[in-house]
């Protein structure tokens, strides 16, 4: 373990030269044909002027709040100015998740496509290749950024919980390009998934993908902006503040005699760290199980590289954990020990995957909610839109339940610890999760280059088996995402506590109550918010769309010709094709990339800043507790809002697939479907996976301001504990300074003459200097006894 300590950032690296690889991999596989490339290069360039304007935004808010940490670090206790380095190095690490995913999607994509025309088991290859890049750059940058600055910060000579929190400045970094990338993401795609399907599905009567919707080029590059890129600064986010989350939380056990024998006592802070590398190990391994022959089923074998890793890294974790820990420990009158901590990281494992299933259980084509949803589309629009409010709602029970569970089986076991490392459990395989999950807007957009190449039907089935496989790991991949904040989300809580010295948050006082109430809005607005900006977004694109099918002759013509033969061209007589022909490359794809690309950049900034100015002013307003209270208040709201949202609108997706697979396109259950699907994209794509960076990234703010409000609230009871165990408490009357009580007890078991055991058991106890001695006499006739009596007495000395 010692080696895996001193080499943490080698890990990242080693994550970092697998991305290499394989990209190098990916780049060597053929393109296809020039009409292929073209469409690809179109999406390409699509989706790297987006991140080149989002870039360019928010480089100038990094630079801003960078040089605020810089002043607020330099001038309160137990920080300094470096916070600002973190946030920029997190912000950086971010960024570069988000490029790297986006460019291995843009060229995985068509070769995905060109590979579909080979076999099954080629396309899946290509497609999960791309997956892979992704999954293994976001844990790579993670754990490269994290232990890289950690090491350095150690060697400065600070105190430990200076060095964790200037750190959390890394994780700050990292939670806010993540939440501007989300929502800029989904705002981009949904903009265009609304104005292709309405204008394009609904109004033309054409497919989606068709070359004539002008739309179509920037649905695609939606897909890669939101899901790709997005997705992958979301996780990126989530693994690292649950890292930083538990590395705050163990800090609490290095002082503890127990830790001394090993890593300078310092086994529970680094242990995240090592799960997180080790990971990197177990999730490169498991991409290799990924492989399905022509007939076979892809969701097999994404389970079996995914499933497998998961247990290697079960495997992995009990001898790690065991390694670090010691056998068991006491701390604030309680005993914990190294299993417990394997039991609480089992609890988070468990509790992700059975998220995900009942994620897959409420939105996967063919299952009761979804078919309840088809049924009630017949009698239209109204009725679908009421049955998928109904399914999101009722899908917010069981997920809840399990992760509740989860927070109390690992709280149990090893405390806040308990439940921080369950977080982190449950993100340990981020590699290749992430791989899975990015892998399904890559085979997304191999089937609409075929669709809109006009590749043989054979292509276009292949690529539709890996689509919707990948609805089905999507689902899943965001069921684990809601789980992991949810615990991400508490084991920062619980690191703020810590820090801003709050014991407990009692919600009978009005200004905590306020603070839970104020919480609980915030995901109301913020969903409110990003939902407005799609929809104001949207509109300006189906203006677009229906402008160019009504002012392009070529685009009005091959458009009479479609409606005239139904949209089967192999009727058509050799005059009209030469007119569909012709319109070929009319469609202005570029300008609705534009629309799409300025509308969510413009509508970014309000709900980002929301998550960001809201818990400062609450927290140096109305102080620590007032904060914790708002941060319990949007915890609670954001995890139910975040699964109903994505649930319900996962759900209406897949009930107008199933009509569609059912040949039913064109129906008025087919446009009640639409309908509701257009709905349902914002809630699935915009607010409901932005509401899991709210969660975490508010915390982290608090986390990050938790050493100014210390120093700033005058209340009793709020303080902080200094390395050597000095407790700085602020009162009305001033700040005191008290030293930690200092408690010594030796015990000496000795015969006695009626063949029973005797034990005088001293107490040495120095408060501030006055030292105590206290001597006690404990007799028992076996050595059992004695020793039980003796463990009692330490127990009840250690709640003194």
């Amino acid at each position: 373990m010692d080696l895996i300590v001193k080499f943490l950032p080698v890990f990242g690296v080693l994550a970092l030269l697998y991305v290499f690889v394989k990209n190098a991999w990916i780049s060597k596989q053929e393109v296809g044909d020039a009409k292929m490339a073209r469409i690809a290069k179109n999406i390409a360039e699509g989706a790297m002027s987006f991140l080149k304007a989002e870039y360019k935004i928010l480089s100038i808010f990094v630079v801003a709040v960078a040089v605020l940490l810089f002043f607020k670090g330099n001038s309160e206790t137990g920080s300094n100015g470096m916070v600002a380095v973190s946030f920029i190095v997190g912000a950086i690490c971010s960024a570069l998740a988000g490029f790297i995913g986006m460019r291995v999607a843009t060229k995985a994509n068509v070769r995905t496509t060109n590979a579909a025309r080979t076999s099954l088991g080629k396309a899946l290859e290509v497609a999960f290749a791309g997956g892979a890049v992704m999954g293994l750059g976001v844990v790579g940058l993670g754990v490269l950024g994290l232990s890289g600055l950690f090491m350095i910060y150690s060697g400065q000579g600070w105190e430990l919980g200076e060095v964790l929190n200037v750190l959390s400045g890394f994780s700050l970094g990292a939670s806010s390009i993540a939440l501007f990338a989300r929502v800029g993401g989904g705002i981009y795609t949904k903009a265009a998934d609304v104005g292709a399907d309405l204008v394009g599905k609904v109004e033309a009567g054409i497919p989606e993908d068709h070359p004539l919707n002008p739309a179509t080029i920037a649905d695609n590059v939606g897909d890669n902006v939101g899901d790709v890129a997005g997705m992958g600064a979301d996780l990126f986010e989530s693994y690292v503040g649950s890292i930083i989350g538990t590395m705050v939380l163990g800090a609490v056990f290095a002082g503890l005699p127990e830790f001394q024998a090993a890593f300078d006592g310092l086994g529970a802070v680094y242990l995240p760290l090592a799960l997180a590398a080790v990971g990197i190990i177990m999730s490169i391994i498991g991409t290799f199980f990924v492989r399905v022959k022509d007939g076979g089923n892809p969701q097999t074998a994404l389970n079996i590289g995914e499933f497998g890793s998961a247990g290697l890294m079960l495997i992995a974790s009990y001898f790690i954990i065991n390694a670090m820990l010691p056998e068991s420990w006491m701390e604030g009158g309680r005993e914990f020990t190294a299993m417990g901590v394997f039991w609480a990281t089992i609890a988070g494992l468990v509790a992700g995957l059975l998220v995900g299933k009942v994620t897959e259980y409420y939105t996967g084509t063919g299952t009761k909610p979804v078919n309840s949803i088809v049924r009630q589309s017949d009698t239209g629009s109204a009725t679908n839109i009421i049955a998928g409010l109904g399914v999101g709602m009722m899908s917010t029970a069981i997920p809840i339940i399990l992760i509740a569970a989860a927070i109390l089986v690992s709280h149990h076991f090893a405390g806040l610890y308990g439940i921080a490392i369950a977080a982190v459990g449950m993100l340990a395989n981020t590699g290749i999760q992430l791989a899975v999950d990015a892998y399904g807007p890559i085979s997304d957009n191999a089937g609409g280059i075929a669709e809109m190449a006009e590749l043989p039907g054979e292509v276009r089935d292949r690529t539709d088996k890996l689509d919707a496989v990948g609805n089905t790991t999507a689902a899943i991949g965001k069921g684990f995402a809601i789980a992991s904040a949810a615990l991400t989300a508490l084991a920062l809580f619980a690191a703020f506590m810590k820090t801003a010295g709050v014991q407990s948050i009692d919600v009978s006082r009005p200004d905590i109550m306020a603070g839970l109430l104020i919480g609980g809005m915030l995901p109301f607005v913020f969903s409110a918010l990003s939902m407005n900006a799609v929809g104001r977004a949207a509109m300006s694109m189906i203006e677009e769309v229906r402008r160019q099918f009504k002012d392009i002759p070529e685009l009005k013509a091959a458009l009479a010709v479609m409606r005239k033969y139904d949209s089967d061209l192999s009727k058509a007589s050799k005059e009209d094709m030469a007119i569909f022909e012709a319109a070929d490359g009319k469609a202005e794809y570029q300008k609705c990339v534009e629309i799409s690309t300025q509308a969510s950049i413009k509508e970014m900034v309000l709900p980002g800043l929301l998550a960001i100015a809201v818990p400062v002013a609450v927290g140096f307003i109305g102080g620590a507790e007032m904060l914790g209270g708002l941060l319990a208040g949007v915890t609670t709201a954001g995890v139910l809002m975040a699964i109903f949202q994505s649930n319900a609108g996962g759900a209406w997706d897949n009930a107008k697939k199933t009509i569609e697979s059912e040949g039913r396109k064109g129906s008025d259950a087919h446009k009640a479907a639409v309908v509701g699907d257009t709905v349902g994209d914002p809630f699935k794509d915009t607010s409901g996976p932005s509401l899991n960076i709210l969660l975490k990234l508010m915390s982290v703010v608090a986390l990050v301001i938790a050493p100014s409000l210390v120093s700033l609230s005058p209340a009793d009871g709020v303080g902080i504990t200094k390395e050597d165990g000095t407790m700085i408490t602020i009162t009305e009357e001033g700040m005191k300074e008290t030293r930690a009580i200092e408690k010594e007890i030796r015990v000496e078991i000795s015969n006695t003459a009626d063949g029973g055991y005797k034990a005088v058991v001293t107490s040495t106890t120095n408060e501030n200097g006055e030292v105590v001695e206290e001597t006690e006499e404990l007799m028992a006739d076996s050595k059992e006894e004695l020793e039980k009596k003796i463990q009692e007495y330490k127990s009840a000395e250690a709640k003194d």
